[in-house]
């Protein structure tokens, strides 16, 4: 199960829940006031590919090498 970030419209909280893929956002409820007035959030993703050498795509410090 995938984990999606909301944010509440109502008083602005962010956060993560683990939910199905079939969930729909109005059965999505805040965790802090309660409200299911939520949206999804973009959110960042990561993957691996296995292999062990580093990529040009790597986030600045993330290369996997070491400095010098």
């Amino acid at each position: 199960m995938p984990i999606y970030e909301y944010i509440c419209l109502k008083c602005s909280n962010k956060f993560a829940l683990l939910q199905s893929l079939n969930t729909a956002e109005n059965n999505t409820e805040c965790p802090k006031c309660s409200s299911k007035e939520v949206k999804k959030a973009f959110s960042s993703f990561s993957c691996s590919s296995g292999s062990s050498s580093s990529s040009s795509m790597s986030a600045p410090g993330f290369g996997g090498g070491g400095g010098g």
